[in-house]
Order: C-alpha cells, then sequence, then structure tokens
C-alpha cells in the first residue's frame, strides 16, 4: 500500500466530518463579516463536591466569538459509536489454541493482549499473546506478535525485528519498567515456563528470564507488576492456575458419548508466585516468606489496590471454584489474607464462584476502590462496594449487573470511562469454555457478545453494549480485553481476544465530544512507571476524579499506563487541581491544569511536558512528546 492510500485508510471517517466542518466554515466566513468561531470555552460543571463530572451532552455548547482568523477546533459529534478498524489497522492476528480434539483443558483458556509503548514515542503498540500446537500435533510455527503503531492509524508487525518471535503455549502478559532505565518490559506466561523480556531501548527485546529467575514453571494465568514493598523497584506477582499436563488430562464428557472439557475441580490448584525485586536484574522467590503459598487456591485474575489508603499495594486475586484473596500488605514484606473477614471470597450465599477477570478503581468518587468480577454463567458478575470500614458490600443486584449478566461467561473485565463523562463503567468479554454447550443447555451460547455497562451515577448501571454499534454486538469467543487511546485523540478505544480466533481493535467514535484530561506519571524516588501512584483531579465545582496507575487488571491482559479523566460536556473556563499521592510517600498538588490535553508528570518536578488533544486523531503532532 502506498503512503496516499495508507493516509486514506487510517483517516477514514473522522477526515469526512472534519472535511465537512472545514466546508461549512468556509461558507460562514464568505457569506458574512462576523468573526471566526473561537475554541470552546471549557467550565467546571455543576456537581456536588463528591459527585462525578456532569453527564454526556448531546452536541457541544456554541462556540464565544474569538480574534479574527482562528477558528474552532474540530469537535466530533453524534452518538458514541465503537468501530471495528482491525483490518484497516494492518492487524492480522490469530491465536492457536492447538485444538485438534483431544479437550485438552488448556484450549479453552484463550490468551491476552498487552498495550506498551514500548520505543517511548507516545503511542501506544499492541503486544498480542500466542499459544500453540501440541506436541506430535504440528501444523506451523505460532508467534506472539508485536505491532507497532504508525502514527496514522495502522500498525506494522515488527515481532521478528524486535526478538520476540518465541513459540509457547502463552497465556498472558504484564508489561513494567523492572530495571528503572525508562523502557517498558514485557512478561510473559504460559502453561509450561514463563518468559521475561528485557528492552533494551533500540528497539529490540532479550530473553532474560533465567538470569532473572522469574520462569515460574506451572500452568501460569494473569501477572501484575508492583512496589509491594516501596522501595523503588518493580516486584512480580504471577497467578497460577492448576496442576495439569497432557499425562495428567482426565477425561470428562457432557452427552455420556464424546470427550468435553473438564472443569477445574478436577484438578488440583497451584500456588501463585511472589518476585522480590533485588534491583540487579535478579528476583528472588519470595512466596512462602511474604505468606502467600497456598496450592489450593486456582487463580486466573489480579487487581491491584490500596483498599485502605495506607500507601502500601495490596492485590486482589479472583479465583475459578476457589474462595477469592483479599491480600493485605503488613508492610513488612508480608501479606495477610483478608477475603473471608471483608466480605469478598464468596457470594452472598457462601458460595464459591468461577472468577476470572478482575479489576479495582474507585467508581463512585468516594476515594475507595470497588472491586468487579467477572464470573461463569448463571453467577452474575459481582460488584463489591468498598464502605470505608475495612468491609465491602456486595452491590450486584443493586447496581442492576447482577440481573443483567446471569447468561454472561465474563472473562476479561474492567471499569473505563468510554463516555468521558467523569464516570467509570463497566467493560466485559464474554464466551463460553465449552464449544458444545448447547448440546446440554440450548438457551447457553459458545460466542457471545461483549457487555458495556454504563455507570448512571450512584453505582447504579445500565446496559448499553446493543447502542454502541455493530462490532460490540458481534458475538465472538472472547478472553481477553484491553483499552488505550491509540490513536490519540483523547477518548479510550478497545483491543479484544477471541479464543482460537482473530483480535479485534474497536476504535471509539465521538465520546471525545466530551472534555478529558490524560496523564502520564515518571517516578523518580518511586518506581519509573509510577504503578501503584493515586491521582485525585478536583474542579472548581468541587467535583473529585481517582484514578491509579496499575498493570494487570482483567484477564490476562494489560491496558495502557497513562491515565484518563473524562470531565463531561464542554463549558465554560474549567480549571482543574491534581494530587498525586506517589508510591514513595511523596505528595504532589498541580494547580490551574487545563482540559483537553495530554500532560506529563515528573515526580518531584511537576508538568515537563503537554501536548493539547487532538479531537480529529489523525495527526502526529497529537502525541505527547516522548518522555523518558
Amino acid at each position: 500500500m502506498n503512503l496516499e492510500s495508507s493516509c486514506k485508510v487510517c483517516i477514514g471517517t473522522k477526515v469526512k466530518r472534519y472535511q465537512r466542518f472545514l466546508i461549512a466554515l468556509s461558507v460562514l466566513l464568505a457569506g458574512c463579516q462576523s468573526k471566526p468561531a473561537a475554541e470552546v470555552s471549557q467550565s467546571s460543571p455543576a456537581a456536588a463536591a463528591t459527585s462525578p463530572v456532569s453527564t454526556l451532552a448531546p452536541t457541544p455548547p456554541p462556540a464565544e466569538a474569538a480574534p479574527e482568523n482562528k477558528p474552532a477546533p474540530f469537535r466530533p459529534s453524534g452518538p458514541i459509536e465503537f468501530v471495528d478498524v482491525t483490518a484497516q489497522a494492518g492487524i492480522h492476528f490469530k491465536h492457536n489454541s492447538g485444538a485438534f480434539g483431544g479437550k485438552y483443558l488448556p484450549e479453552t483458556m484463550g490468551s491476552g493482549v498487552c498495550f506498551i509503548d514500548y520505543d517511548n514515542d507516545g503511542w501506544q503498540d499492541i503486544f498480542l499473546v500466542n499459544s500453540m500446537d501440541w506436541p506430535g500435533r504440528q501444523t506451523g510455527k505460532s508467534y506472539p506478535a508485536l505491532y507497532h503503531n504508525n502514527h496514522d492509524g495502522t500498525f506494522t508487525d515488527v515481532t521478528k525485528q524486535v526478538g520476540l518471535a518465541f513459540e509457547s503455549y502463552g497465556m498472558g502478559c504484564a508489561v513494567g519498567d523492572y530495571d528503572n532505565d525508562g523502557f517498558d518490559d514485557l512478561y510473559v506466561t504460559t502453561v509450561g515456563s514463563n518468559h521475561l523480556f528485557h528492552n533494551l531501548g533500540n528497539g529490540k527485546f532479550l530473553d532474560v528470564t533465567a538470569k532473572a529467575g522469574v520462569a515460574s514453571p506451572g500452568f501460569s494465568a494473569s501477572a501484575v507488576w508492583f512496589d509491594y514493598d516501596n522501595d523503588g523497584k518493580l516486584d512480580l506477582f504471577v497467578t497460577h492456575y492448576i496442576e495439569w499436563s497432557i499425562e495428567k488430562d482426565q477425561y470428562c464428557t457432557l452427552d455420556n458419548k464424546n470427550k468435553s472439557y473438564c472443569t477445574p475441580q478436577t484438578y488440583k490448584g497451584e500456588s501463585s508466585h511472589l518476585y522480590h525485586n533485588k534491583g540487579n536484574g535478579i528476583f528472588e522467590d519470595v512466596t512462602k516468606k511474604a505468606g502467600l503459598a497456598d496450592p489450593t487456591s486456582k487463580a486466573l485474575g489480579v487487581a491491584l489496590l490500596d483498599y485502605d489508603n495506607d500507601g502500601w499495594m495490596d492485590l486482589f486475586v479472583s479465583n475459578d471454584t476457589e474462595p477469592n484473596k483479599l491480600y493485605h500488605n503488613n508492610h513488612d514484606g508480608t501479606f495477610t489474607d483478608m477475603a473471608v473477614i471483608v466480605g469478598v471470597a464468596f457470594s452472598d450465599s457462601g458460595r464459591v464462584r468461577a472468577g476470572m477477570g478482575t479489576d479495582a478503581a474507585d467508581i463512585d468518587g468516594s476515594g475507595l476502590p470497588s472491586l468487579v468480577i467477572g464470573n461463569f454463567t448463571n453467577e452474575s458478575t459481582s460488584l463489591y462496594k468498598n464502605d470505608g470500614s475495612g468491609l465491602f458490600i456486595d452491590e450486584s443486584p443493586r447496581s442492576g449487573l447482577a440481573q443483567m449478566t446471569p447468561q454472561s461467561l465474563t472473562f476479561g473485565c474492567f471499569f473505563m470511562d468510554y463516555d468521558l463523562d467523569g464516570l467509570l463503567d463497566f467493560v466485559a468479554a464474554n464466551g463460553h469454555v465449552s464449544d458444545d454447550i448447547a448440546v446440554v443447555q440450548p438457551n447457553l451460547k459458545y460466542a457471545q457478545p461483549a457487555g458495556v455497562y454504563r455507570n448512571m451515577g450512584d453505582r447504579k448501571f445500565e446496559d448499553v453494549s446493543g447502542k454502541l454499534g455493530r462490532a460490540l454486538q458481534k458475538p465472538v469467543v472472547a478472553r481477553g480485553i484491553a483499552y488505550a487511546d491509540y490513536d490519540n485523540d483523547g477518548d479510550l478505544d478497545l483491543l479484544v481476544t477471541a479464543n482460537n480466533g482473530p483480535a479485534r481493535l474497536l476504535r471509539n467514535e465521538n465520546a471525545n465530544q466530551n472534555d478529558v484530561l490524560r496523564v502520564k506519571l515518571i517516578g523518580t524516588r518511586s518506581n519509573r512507571d509510577a504503578i501503584g501512584a493515586n491521582v485525585t483531579l478536583t474542579t472548581t465545582a468541587g467535583a473529585t476524579l481517582s484514578r491509579m496507575v496499575k498493570s494487570g487488571s482483567s484477564y490476562l491482559s494489560q491496558s495502557e499506563l497513562p491515565l484518563t479523566f473524562g470531565l463531561g460536556k464542554p463549558g465554560t473556563a474549567k480549571n482543574l487541581r491534581l494530587q498525586i499521592a506517589w508510591p514513595s510517600g511523596q505528595k504532589e498538588s498541580i494547580a490551574n491544569v487545563k482540559p483537553n490535553q495530554f500532560i506529563t508528570v515528573r515526580e518531584g518536578n511537576g508538568i515537563i511536558s503537554s501536548a493539547p488533544i487532538n479531537f480529529a486523531g489523525i495527526a502526529a503532532s497529537a502525541a505527547p512528546s516522548p518522555q523518558r
């Protein structure tokens, strides 16, 4: 494809709307002597002191007058829609589960996706995990894929060039700068032996697993980078699922005739592992020392949170058919499981559920993280509200999620402000584990549509999945899901993986008609990625939003590290204040921040760079300047 045709493909509908806007503006200027329209003025929404910002307006208000020859910047309008742009973006990845009819359990698990700006150019790249054929069943090579963002809406597969063309029965991935050199590294979990790839900073990755000591053999699932001892270096927590091998594979059947995939109850659990970063490229397995050894666990998801706001990162682990775990950080290198005590281990009826993906975030402006967990069909999604006393309350029925999700089998899930109204919504990737489930339960489907549930305030949600375009309504056997603003237009896009199927990139159209602030943090005393930092944004009207920099969450996947604050409809004179609690314990306050920009904040130095959001999402100049 030549440059001209490539640009035509990447620009798409956004350019057409922009061109129509410019034509209309030119006609208006030619027909009268009035001054051209000004940039849309900004204001703080009228909201209570602890309430999120105002909700989405159908169209921006009229612009005020501006100096002559300064036309208004392009702002989208119209309904929000997620559009499948996978093909035109140049992404051609298909997951290989290795399925051949033997019904091996790992074939049901799928694989994850990570957004990573591996070359620090200010544009999010995409890493997709792949599995492989089983021994004696090889049909070809199956590699993961690293897609480099070309800054024009397209991507280039650079997997071989960067040194990531390796075969494994891959599961998930986690992104973090473990050596604080300014370049994010990549950890890949597998059924077998995991891999740590060091980013060399020259566009290449090097497998340093053996030196680092983080192979963590077994059946790994999700992983998370975090600094559990606040020493400024990222440590690594790796979830493990079950004891499984081809030799230990069991026979199960749904119809008493044919082999089916077994449930995890058929197998013993496998303990997750914690690796302490010693600072010299070497990690120490401190699982037992930290009090985290638990061979009964069957962990699939992990989320970072500081549920008691003591400045030390805790871990929530979602388990499949075993009690969930909430590991409280004791500040001395050890953890205590508080899940039963605080109320997140079981359902309200005291039963274990089949937990997969999970996330934690402040969804109600309380400053405290709530928890969400994707479960099996007929179990519904779990939503736990942190009541501030050290306990969690099951809000699934009250929120509406319990009633809206019983038919879904949810793997990847997270909170995300898809419409930039300031309220974190809930997004779920769904798909059953049994390809023959309809034989015994005709009302259940193997392939299922994604779920998007809009936060209406007061911890209540509505199902808007059918209102956001055909791409979201397409049934797929989804597993991993992550979000990022890959085109730097201010709103958050989605990438969804499918078990034994193609990955799909879904571009968010028109959410950026609302105001937004994007924030990247760089730690100095804290870890370089500032994972664990909490940012509280306050408007002049007193509305507060809280976001935490985190790795992990979802299922086998990781979303981008920069933070997005939706600010609602454009108004007049919005003036923002940021308060940052760094993992090092340092507190920082930044006043008079304007909306509709991407800012980079370095610990102790305040804002070191800023760039306006390019709402058309087509110009490379809209990207933040690289900061290492």
